[in-house]
Protein backbone atom coordinates (compact mmCIF):
# COMPACT_ATOMS: atom_id res chain seq x y z
CA UNK A 1 0.00 0.00 0.00
CA UNK A 2 1.53 3.27 -0.90
CA UNK A 3 1.11 6.77 1.23
CA UNK A 4 -0.40 8.96 -1.96
CA UNK A 5 -0.04 12.41 0.20
CA UNK A 6 1.17 14.48 -2.46
CA UNK A 7 2.85 17.06 -0.26
CA UNK A 8 3.89 14.05 2.10
CA UNK A 9 6.52 15.02 4.91
CA UNK A 10 9.59 13.93 5.85
CA UNK A 11 9.63 11.59 8.49
CA UNK A 12 12.70 11.52 10.39
CA UNK A 13 12.79 8.02 12.56
CA UNK A 14 15.17 5.59 14.67
CA UNK A 15 17.68 5.73 17.36
CA UNK A 16 16.82 4.96 20.80
CA UNK A 17 16.64 8.79 22.65
CA UNK A 18 13.28 9.27 24.16
CA UNK A 19 13.14 5.37 23.59
CA UNK A 20 10.68 4.28 26.72
CA UNK A 21 12.65 2.42 29.61
CA UNK A 22 9.41 0.83 31.13
CA UNK A 23 5.87 0.22 30.55
CA UNK A 24 3.59 2.56 29.06
CA UNK A 25 0.03 3.49 28.59
CA UNK A 26 -0.24 6.62 25.54
CA UNK A 27 -3.14 6.71 23.72
CA UNK A 28 -2.02 7.58 19.77
CA UNK A 29 -4.04 10.02 18.12
CA UNK A 30 -5.08 9.07 14.47
CA UNK A 31 -4.75 11.26 11.25
CA UNK A 32 -7.53 10.07 8.50
CA UNK A 33 -5.82 9.71 5.02
CA UNK A 34 -7.75 9.45 1.74
CA UNK A 35 -5.82 6.47 -0.06
CA UNK A 36 -6.44 6.21 -3.72
CA UNK A 37 -10.23 6.85 -5.67
CA UNK A 38 -12.45 5.97 -2.43
CA UNK A 39 -10.57 4.66 0.59
CA UNK A 40 -10.51 6.81 3.51
CA UNK A 41 -7.38 5.40 6.51
CA UNK A 42 -6.78 6.04 9.92
CA UNK A 43 -2.85 6.63 10.08
CA UNK A 44 -1.49 5.56 13.39
CA UNK A 45 2.08 5.20 12.54
CA UNK A 46 3.95 7.74 12.59
CA UNK A 47 2.03 10.24 14.55
CA UNK A 48 2.64 12.97 17.34
CA UNK A 49 5.18 11.45 19.42
CA UNK A 50 5.66 8.50 17.80
CA UNK A 51 7.30 7.68 15.35
CA UNK A 52 8.36 3.88 15.59
CA UNK A 53 7.50 0.81 17.41
CA UNK A 54 10.21 -1.65 16.95
CA UNK A 55 10.93 -1.83 13.46
CA UNK A 56 7.41 -1.08 12.58
CA UNK A 57 7.61 2.18 11.27
CA UNK A 58 3.85 2.60 9.46
CA UNK A 59 0.14 1.49 10.60
CA UNK A 60 -2.85 2.62 8.51
CA UNK A 61 -6.21 0.78 9.32
CA UNK A 62 -9.03 1.08 6.91
CA UNK A 63 -12.99 -0.07 7.39
CA UNK A 64 -15.07 -2.03 7.64
CA UNK A 65 -16.17 -0.22 4.73
CA UNK A 66 -19.37 -0.84 2.78
CA UNK A 67 -17.93 -1.26 -0.72
CA UNK A 68 -21.10 -2.98 -2.38
CA UNK A 69 -21.43 -0.09 -5.16
CA UNK A 70 -17.97 1.31 -4.53
CA UNK A 71 -14.63 0.29 -6.45
CA UNK A 72 -13.43 -0.10 -3.11
CA UNK A 73 -9.04 -0.19 -3.07
CA UNK A 74 -7.88 1.32 -6.23
CA UNK A 75 -4.30 1.90 -5.65
CA UNK A 76 -2.35 1.97 -9.02
CA UNK A 77 1.58 0.92 -9.49
CA UNK A 78 4.30 2.70 -6.70
CA UNK A 79 7.47 2.32 -5.49
CA UNK A 80 9.07 0.80 -2.63
CA UNK A 81 12.78 1.04 -1.46
CA UNK A 82 13.99 0.06 2.12
CA UNK A 83 11.23 -1.66 4.06
CA UNK A 84 8.64 -4.57 3.83
CA UNK A 85 5.07 -4.48 3.39
CA UNK A 86 2.40 -6.71 6.04
CA UNK A 87 -1.19 -6.69 4.27
CA UNK A 88 -3.70 -7.94 6.77
CA UNK A 89 -7.24 -8.23 5.66
CA UNK A 90 -10.12 -8.57 8.07
CA UNK A 91 -13.04 -8.56 5.37
CA UNK A 92 -12.47 -8.22 1.58
CA UNK A 93 -9.91 -8.94 -0.54
CA UNK A 94 -7.55 -7.43 -2.23
CA UNK A 95 -5.70 -7.98 -5.96
CA UNK A 96 -1.88 -7.24 -5.31
CA UNK A 97 0.68 -7.59 -8.41
CA UNK A 98 4.20 -6.55 -8.20
CA UNK A 99 7.36 -5.70 -10.78
CA UNK A 100 8.30 -9.55 -9.88
CA UNK A 101 5.18 -10.82 -11.30
CA UNK A 102 2.95 -11.80 -8.45
CA UNK A 103 0.08 -11.91 -8.92
CA UNK A 104 -2.28 -12.99 -6.06
CA UNK A 105 -5.48 -12.08 -4.40
CA UNK A 106 -5.64 -12.04 -0.90
CA UNK A 107 -8.00 -12.86 1.34
CA UNK A 108 -8.84 -12.46 5.24
CA UNK A 109 -6.51 -14.37 7.54
CA UNK A 110 -3.58 -14.55 4.68
CA UNK A 111 -0.46 -12.69 5.42
CA UNK A 112 1.05 -11.16 1.94
CA UNK A 113 4.34 -9.86 2.93
CA UNK A 114 6.73 -7.94 0.39
CA UNK A 115 9.94 -7.31 0.80
CA UNK A 116 11.04 -4.43 -1.28
CA UNK A 117 14.51 -3.87 -0.47
CA UNK A 118 16.66 -2.99 -3.42
CA UNK A 119 13.28 -1.31 -4.83
CA UNK A 120 10.39 -2.82 -6.08
CA UNK A 121 6.60 -1.72 -7.50
CA UNK A 122 3.08 -2.68 -6.73
CA UNK A 123 -0.32 -2.28 -7.34
CA UNK A 124 -3.62 -2.93 -5.16
CA UNK A 125 -6.80 -3.73 -5.98
CA UNK A 126 -10.33 -4.49 -4.77
CA UNK A 127 -11.37 -7.26 -7.63
CA UNK A 128 -13.86 -5.93 -9.89
CA UNK A 129 -16.64 -8.36 -8.15
CA UNK A 130 -15.55 -8.29 -4.88
CA UNK A 131 -17.21 -9.02 -0.82
CA UNK A 132 -19.31 -5.80 0.77
CA UNK A 133 -16.79 -5.04 3.23
CA UNK A 134 -13.65 -4.41 3.41
CA UNK A 135 -11.49 -3.78 6.21
CA UNK A 136 -7.95 -3.98 7.69
CA UNK A 137 -4.20 -3.00 7.82
CA UNK A 138 -1.37 -1.96 6.08
CA UNK A 139 2.07 -2.00 7.91
CA UNK A 140 5.32 -1.28 6.72
CA UNK A 141 8.54 -2.65 8.65
CA UNK A 142 11.94 -0.72 8.65
CA UNK A 143 14.55 -2.96 7.17
CA UNK A 144 18.08 -2.52 8.64
CA UNK A 145 21.02 -1.60 7.32
CA UNK A 146 22.72 -4.96 6.43
CA UNK A 147 19.92 -5.86 4.91
CA UNK A 148 17.64 -2.95 3.05
CA UNK A 149 19.82 -3.29 0.12
CA UNK A 150 18.22 -7.34 -0.01
CA UNK A 151 16.91 -8.74 -3.79
CA UNK A 152 13.14 -7.82 -3.55
CA UNK A 153 10.85 -10.65 -3.14
CA UNK A 154 7.43 -11.18 -2.04
CA UNK A 155 5.38 -14.20 0.03
CA UNK A 156 1.85 -15.30 0.34
CA UNK A 157 1.23 -17.67 3.48
CA UNK A 158 -2.70 -18.32 3.13
CA UNK A 159 -2.09 -20.52 6.61
CA UNK A 160 -0.65 -19.12 9.54
CA UNK A 161 -0.19 -20.29 12.93
CA UNK A 162 -1.78 -19.72 16.28
CA UNK A 163 -3.00 -20.77 20.00
CA UNK A 164 -6.09 -20.48 21.51
CA UNK A 165 -7.05 -19.77 25.29
CA UNK A 166 -10.20 -18.93 27.38
CA UNK A 167 -11.92 -15.88 24.94
CA UNK A 168 -8.89 -15.69 22.78
CA UNK A 169 -8.23 -16.82 19.64
CA UNK A 170 -4.62 -15.38 18.33
CA UNK A 171 -2.77 -15.25 14.97
CA UNK A 172 0.99 -14.69 14.53
CA UNK A 173 1.56 -12.45 11.15
CA UNK A 174 5.16 -11.76 12.16
CA UNK A 175 7.79 -13.12 14.35
CA UNK A 176 6.68 -15.25 17.49
CA UNK A 177 4.14 -15.45 20.55
CA UNK A 178 3.33 -17.56 23.37
CA UNK A 179 5.44 -20.16 21.27
CA UNK A 180 4.16 -19.73 18.05
CA UNK A 181 6.17 -18.42 15.01
CA UNK A 182 5.12 -16.73 11.64
CA UNK A 183 6.44 -18.57 8.36
CA UNK A 184 7.08 -14.71 7.13
CA UNK A 185 10.29 -13.71 7.03
CA UNK A 186 11.80 -10.94 9.59
CA UNK A 187 14.85 -9.39 9.64
CA UNK A 188 14.70 -8.13 12.74
CA UNK A 189 13.82 -9.05 16.40
CA UNK A 190 9.37 -8.17 16.09
CA UNK A 191 6.38 -9.60 16.29
CA UNK A 192 2.95 -9.23 15.11
CA UNK A 193 -0.37 -11.08 16.11
CA UNK A 194 -4.00 -10.91 15.61
CA UNK A 195 -6.61 -10.80 18.80
CA UNK A 196 -9.52 -12.37 18.27
CA UNK A 197 -11.17 -11.95 21.50
CA UNK A 198 -14.74 -13.08 22.57
CA UNK A 199 -17.07 -11.27 24.34
CA UNK A 200 -16.24 -11.22 28.04
CA UNK A 201 -12.75 -12.78 27.84
CA UNK A 202 -10.10 -11.93 30.48
CA UNK A 203 -6.92 -12.93 29.05
CA UNK A 204 -2.68 -12.79 29.71
CA UNK A 205 -0.73 -12.43 26.65
CA UNK A 206 2.97 -13.01 27.32
CA UNK A 207 5.10 -10.16 26.71
CA UNK A 208 9.40 -10.01 25.99
CA UNK A 209 10.58 -7.18 28.60
CA UNK A 210 13.14 -6.11 25.38
CA UNK A 211 10.57 -5.77 23.33
CA UNK A 212 8.50 -2.14 22.79
CA UNK A 213 4.27 -3.04 21.92
CA UNK A 214 1.37 -1.00 20.94
CA UNK A 215 -1.62 -2.51 20.67
CA UNK A 216 -4.73 -1.50 17.49
CA UNK A 217 -8.06 -2.24 18.13
CA UNK A 218 -8.85 -2.95 14.64
CA UNK A 219 -12.76 -3.79 15.81
CA UNK A 220 -14.74 -4.10 19.08
CA UNK A 221 -12.63 -2.66 22.33
CA UNK A 222 -10.98 -3.72 25.22
CA UNK A 223 -9.39 -2.46 28.21
CA UNK A 224 -5.28 -2.38 29.80
CA UNK A 225 -5.16 -1.22 33.02
CA UNK A 226 -7.01 1.63 33.36
CA UNK A 227 -7.45 2.29 30.16
CA UNK A 228 -10.33 1.49 27.38
CA UNK A 229 -8.82 1.44 23.55
CA UNK A 230 -11.49 1.57 21.19
CA UNK A 231 -11.96 0.49 17.72
CA UNK A 232 -9.65 2.40 15.59
CA UNK A 233 -7.33 3.76 18.19
CA UNK A 234 -3.57 2.71 18.91
CA UNK A 235 -2.06 1.98 22.50
CA UNK A 236 1.66 2.51 23.15
CA UNK A 237 2.55 -0.09 25.97
CA UNK A 238 6.32 1.10 26.07
CA UNK A 239 9.27 -2.04 27.28
CA UNK A 240 9.92 -3.97 30.38
CA UNK A 241 6.19 -5.60 30.10
CA UNK A 242 6.20 -9.57 30.63
CA UNK A 243 2.69 -10.27 29.84
CA UNK A 244 -0.16 -8.20 29.00
CA UNK A 245 -3.74 -8.81 30.82
CA UNK A 246 -6.60 -7.72 28.36
CA UNK A 247 -10.63 -7.66 29.05
CA UNK A 248 -13.38 -6.98 26.54
CA UNK A 249 -16.36 -6.55 27.53
CA UNK A 250 -17.39 -6.74 23.90
CA UNK A 251 -16.04 -9.12 20.99
CA UNK A 252 -13.05 -7.63 20.05
CA UNK A 253 -10.13 -8.01 17.37
CA UNK A 254 -6.84 -6.05 18.47
CA UNK A 255 -3.73 -6.09 16.49
CA UNK A 256 -0.52 -6.20 18.51
CA UNK A 257 2.36 -5.10 17.45
CA UNK A 258 6.52 -5.24 18.98
CA UNK A 259 9.93 -5.83 18.56
CA UNK A 260 13.37 -4.50 19.87
CA UNK A 261 13.69 -0.62 19.58
CA UNK A 262 15.25 -0.12 16.32
CA UNK A 263 18.59 2.06 17.12
CA UNK A 264 19.15 2.95 13.68
CA UNK A 265 18.15 6.47 11.98
CA UNK A 266 16.22 6.37 8.99
CA UNK A 267 14.46 8.95 6.55
CA UNK A 268 10.72 7.99 5.50
CA UNK A 269 9.29 9.69 2.81
CA UNK A 270 6.44 8.71 0.44
CA UNK A 271 7.42 5.17 -0.25
CA UNK A 272 10.79 4.81 0.22
CA UNK A 273 13.10 4.62 3.71
CA UNK A 274 16.66 5.26 3.09
CA UNK A 275 19.02 7.03 5.50
CA UNK A 276 20.24 10.26 4.26
CA UNK A 277 17.69 12.77 1.92
CA UNK A 278 20.06 11.95 -0.53
CA UNK A 279 19.35 8.66 -1.09
CA UNK A 280 15.74 9.59 -1.14
CA UNK A 281 16.29 12.49 -3.76
CA UNK A 282 17.54 9.65 -6.04
CA UNK A 283 14.91 7.26 -5.20
CA UNK A 284 12.26 9.55 -7.12
CA UNK A 285 13.97 10.77 -9.33
CA UNK A 286 14.49 7.26 -10.61
CA UNK A 287 11.03 5.98 -10.05
CA UNK A 288 10.26 9.27 -11.90
CA UNK A 289 12.54 8.64 -14.94
CA UNK A 290 11.27 4.52 -14.96
CA UNK A 291 14.58 3.60 -14.06
CA UNK A 292 15.30 -0.30 -14.21
CA UNK A 293 15.30 -0.27 -10.34
CA UNK A 294 11.76 -1.02 -9.82
CA UNK A 295 10.26 -2.47 -12.74
CA UNK A 296 6.93 -2.66 -13.77
CA UNK A 297 3.77 -4.02 -12.77
CA UNK A 298 2.55 -6.28 -15.78
CA UNK A 299 -1.15 -6.38 -16.01
CA UNK A 300 -2.43 -3.42 -14.11
CA UNK A 301 -4.83 -1.39 -16.40
CA UNK A 302 -3.60 2.23 -15.83
CA UNK A 303 -1.46 5.07 -15.11
CA UNK A 304 1.24 4.58 -11.86
CA UNK A 305 1.97 6.83 -9.26
CA UNK A 306 4.22 9.45 -9.91
CA UNK A 307 7.33 10.83 -6.79
CA UNK A 308 5.82 14.03 -5.55
CA UNK A 309 7.72 17.08 -5.63
CA UNK A 310 10.37 17.01 -2.63
CA UNK A 311 10.16 19.50 0.26
CA UNK A 312 12.04 22.90 -0.19
CA UNK A 313 13.96 21.85 3.30
CA UNK A 314 16.73 19.35 3.53
CA UNK A 315 15.54 15.60 4.68
CA UNK A 316 17.44 14.43 8.00
CA UNK A 317 17.93 11.28 9.21
CA UNK A 318 17.22 11.29 12.94
CA UNK A 319 15.46 9.79 16.18
CA UNK A 320 12.47 7.91 16.45
CA UNK A 321 10.18 9.79 18.79
CA UNK A 322 9.64 13.38 17.78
Amino acid sequence: MSNLDRRPAARELGGLQQTSTGPALDLLPAKEVLLGESTRVRRLLPTLGRRMVGAWAFVDHYGPDDIATAPGMQVAPHPHTGLQTVSWLLDGEVHHRDSLGSDVLVRPGELALMTAGHGIAHSEQSPATHPRFLHGAQLWVALPDADREVAPHFEHHDTLPGFTSDGLRATVLMGGLAGTTSPGRAYTPLMGADLDLTAGADVEIPLEPDFEYALLASSGSASVEDVVLERGAMLYLGTGRRSLRLRAPEAARLLLLGGEPFEERLVMWWNFVGRSGEEIASYAEQWNAEDDRFGVVVGYDGDRLSAPPLPPVPLRARGRVR
